[in-house]
């Protein structure tokens, strides 16, 4: 039988003791705050900020959406809030509509105030990238001495969590745009993060395999992944994550202990 991998109940218990912690911050006059930067109001990312708003005011972390069209402005309101003891940590809401700036905008948040680990510089890693780490430990996914894939090298989670991957000593390829994914179906454990849909197909999945899907992209509104949903079917799988509360609602965990953690300093 498949094990889900459902990031939605880890989170429910992660947020249980952060919000301990507020209520023990907010006794020394402390609020941690977050801060979204962002130029997009699609309605995918519309649902995103709302989603965080909503898991700030459930543990008392204070939630500031700063939405402007001008790419100037948002680089402005950066370099304003990076001296803002207030603001705990910063985020940029990717993808921009420009998104030829998202290097330089990335760029500007102070590194103390990286809580999404987007630069690669500052003091936190990939929440993304820790989402996922924290979600096979918590199904005890032992990945010592597997041969684990890597689809997608992007900043926000296949690049940092390569590096983590292999800084543990851990086995791993990285299969790039233009790779043949034939061989895929050899390896024991498939983490995604392309944002092509349905990319990954029932064949190059074999018996025994753990699946994560970290993609997401829109179809006329709707969320979709990487991964096929007959795959999601089967049920000689060791593992996977479901179409809807995987990865995504242990990132937001992660980003909130980072805001955290920063507001602690």
């Amino acid at each position: 039988m498949t094990k889900i991998l459902d990031g939605q109940e880890l989170a429910g218990f992660i947020k249980e003791r952060q919000a301990n912690l507020v209520r023990a911050m907010s006794g020394e006059k402390k609020v941690p705050q977050l801060l979204i930067i962002r130029d997009n109001d699609s309605p995918v990312i519309e649902k995103y900020v709302q989603l965080k708003k909503k898991y700030g005011d459930d543990i008392g972390v204070r939630v500031v959406d700063f939405f402007n069209h001008d790419i100037e402005i948002l680089k402005r309101e950066i370099k304003k809030q990076n001296l803002n003891p207030e603001v705990s940590g910063m985020i940029v809401q990717l993808p921009l509509k420009k998104k030829e700036e998202t290097d330089a905008v990335v760029s500007l948040i102070a590194p103390e105030k990286d809580v999404d680990g987007l630069s690669g510089a500052g003091e936190f890693d990939s929440a993304t990238a820790t989402a996922i780490n924290w979600l096979l430990a918590g199904y005890n996914i032992e990945l010592s001495g597997k041969k684990i894939a890597l689809v997608g090298r992007g900043r926000l989670v296949g690049a940092p969590l390569y590096k983590m991957f292999k800084d543990s000593g851990l086995e791993v390829r990285v299969f790039e745009e233009g790779d043949s994914l034939n061989s895929l179906s050899s390896f024991d454990v498939v983490i995604s993060a392309t944002g092509v849909p349905r990319l990954i197909k029932r064949e190059m999945v074999k018996s025994g395999a753990v699946v994560v899907d970290a993609g997401t992209a829109s179809e006329g509104g709707i969320l979709v992944g990487d991964i096929e949903e007959e795959i999601r079917e089967r049920e000689d799988l060791v593992a996977i994550t479901p179409k809807i509360g995987g990865v995504g609602p242990m990132t937001v965990a992660v980003l909130f202990d980072n805001v955290i953690t920063a507001a602690g300093k």
